[in-house]
């Protein structure tokens, strides 16, 4: 099936097996279409919309998407292997069963968005807004999560260990239903994270 492009909105609709590999989907809109195995391998992409989209098996890999927006849209099997995400909305987004080795996500709004579980051990994720986003359970030891705003994400059994957080707020995590082991953090996260234990800072004592 042919996409649509030049804006033209393309609604309830299926495209199958499709071969997108390379190609420019800037200013495309798509509203309540299902994606099935469709190559979006090295696409380019400024300003595309997706909503209440599904994407089945769908390929992203090395894909470059820029101020695009992926609203209340599920993602199911899909790689995203080198794929960059810069200053897009994916507001109330859902990824189950999803790949993102070297996923790199700069700056935009993913608040809503469903994780749980996800394996973002080797992305790198920067200045994104992600509040309430649920991200139970997942495996990020080793990643790149700086300066992002999770007012209210759920983070719980999250696996943090060695994950750069500088910069990232901190206020919803329990330190004793994540792991933490070797994580970065900065002065103040530090003093969230023991005031999350139950502890007091305070100035130093007299001697």
């Amino acid at each position: 099936m042919a996409h649509a492009g030049g804006g033209t909105p393309a609604t309830g609709t299926e495209v199958r097996q499709a071969d997108w590999y390379g190609e420019d989907i800037s200013g495309q809109e798509h509203t309540g279409v299902a994606f099935v195995g469709v190559d979006l391998s090295e696409t380019t992409d400024d300003g595309a919309v997706f909503t209440d989209c599904t994407f089945r098996d769908c390929r992203f890999n090395l894909s470059r998407h820029s101020d695009a927006a992926f609203l209340n849209c599920t993602f199911t099997g899909c790689s995203f292997f080198s794929a960059t995400f810069t200053a897009c909305k994916l507001v109330g987004s859902r990824f189950e069963r999803c790949t993102f080795d070297l996923l790199t996500v700069t700056g935009g709004d993913w608040s809503y968005v469903a994780l749980r579980g996800a394996d973002l051990s080797k992305a790198t994720v920067t200045g994104a807004r992600m509040r309430e986003a649920d991200l139970t359970g997942v495996r990020a030891a080793g990643a790149t999560l700086r300066h992002l705003d999770l007012l209210g994400a759920e983070w719980e059994d999250a696996d943090l260990s060695g994950a750069d957080l500088r910069g990232t707020d901190l206020t919803g995590v329990d330190p004793r239903r994540v792991e933490l082991a070797g994580a970065q953090v900065d002065g103040a996260q530090a003093v969230v994270l023991v005031t999350a234990l139950g502890l007091n800072v305070r100035p130093d004592a007299p001697e």
